[in-house]
């Protein structure tokens, strides 16, 4: 089959290309599903550049999520068939024609959804739902401020909360990001570039006494600016740290507040906890979905071919969204 490689010099972008690999092995239990679409992710560029490796057992493909149709069942697979439209979060191998996921982390694609759509929505939402719920506690009508808003993830956040009526403050990095988020259902919003952000953001928040939850990426630079803006009893997860990983942690603040922090990563997470998760989310978010309330935020849509492009698209840091790739 085809698929997206990376060359031998991992960190160069200009090394990906389609070549021909192994077609993926029907096992138990599972569906090979013919890729139709598929989304970046921030860690398919850490794991090119060979920062992020598979988990063990993954593919080495590049690829966190994908969309398509089932092309083959397994015997003992009940509840799918040939021709089912689904997407699914993945542990790698997203950048091919075809692969193989168990069935329990299948979801059927609503019908009023295209692929390049659905292709947007597992990896990120699963990660702002287990972010915000699973492992933050968040709950309805809390003040939550939420950095790089205008990622995938970010985007989906916002959705999120909406839906639970939170007061929502974003960070993003120009002034069309912030008015996007706005639009999207964030209160108000401050744009890092202009400087320290922290008291700003708070003006935004419910009687500006700060945020009961913080969901960052950035970590370096940010950490003490985080602290000072949670309010007694706030939680903060952490999904990335593009900013740099040493900080200094005010250990104080951090004793006095009664405050939470904790880091996640869901592609090294269980199969049952995959399960669990996704059955979750789609438990919330499939109405949602289907009748608009939810929507997938794309910025821009590739032939797989234009595989590097899209990467140095990401690189520049300019989306709004999702950046979706088709496999034609």
């Amino acid at each position: 089959i085809s698929a997206c490689l990376v060359g031998s010099e991992m960190c160069i972008r200009d090394s990906l290309s389609i070549g021909e690999t192994k077609k993926p092995s029907l096992a138990s239990s599972s569906l090979l599903v013919r890729i139709k679409a598929f989304s970046l992710n921030r860690a398919d560029i850490n794991q090119r550049e060979g920062f992020y490796p598979p988990p063990p057992g993954a593919s080495e493909i590049l690829g966190l999520e994908m969309a398509g149709i089932v092309e083959e069942v397994a015997e003992d697979v009940k509840g799918w068939q040939k021709g089912d439209r689904v997407m699914a979060l993945l542990p790698g191998g997203g950048y091919a024609e075809f692969c193989v996921i168990p069935e329990q982390m299948a979801i059927k694609i609503p019908d009023n959804l295209s692929f390049q759509e659905a292709a947007a929505i597992p990896e990120v939402w699963l990660t702002a739902f287990q972010a915000l719920f699973l492992e933050g506690g968040f709950r309805a009508g809390e003040d939550i401020l939420i950095h790089a808003a205008a990622s995938g993830v970010g985007t989906a956040a916002i959705q999120i909360a909406k839906n639970v009526n939170a007061n929502i403050v974003v960070t993003a990095g120009s002034d069309e990001k912030i008015k996007f988020c706005v639009q999207l259902g964030a209160k108000g919003g401050v744009n890092y570039k202009n400087g320290p952000w922290a008291e700003s953001a708070k003006e935004y928040s419910s009687n500006k006494s700060g945020f009961d939850f913080v969901l960052d990426f950035v970590g370096a630079g940010y950490l003490e600016q985080n602290i000072s803006v949670l309010k007694l009893d706030g939680r903060m997860v952490m999904l990335a740290h593009l900013g740099g990983k040493n900080d200094n942690l005010d250990l104080n603040a951090l004793l006095k507040k009664r405050l939470t922090l904790k880091g996640s990563a869901l592609r090294t997470r269980s199969l049952q906890y995959k399960t669990h998760l996704t059955k979750e989310f789609w438990k919330l978010a499939q109405s949602k979905f289907e009748d608009g309330s939810f929507k997938p935020i794309i910025d821009k849509v590739f032939d797989w071919k234009d595989v590097v492009k899209a990467h140095k698209h990401m690189e520049a840091n300019q989306n709004i969204g999702k950046i979706v790739l088709t496999v034609s």
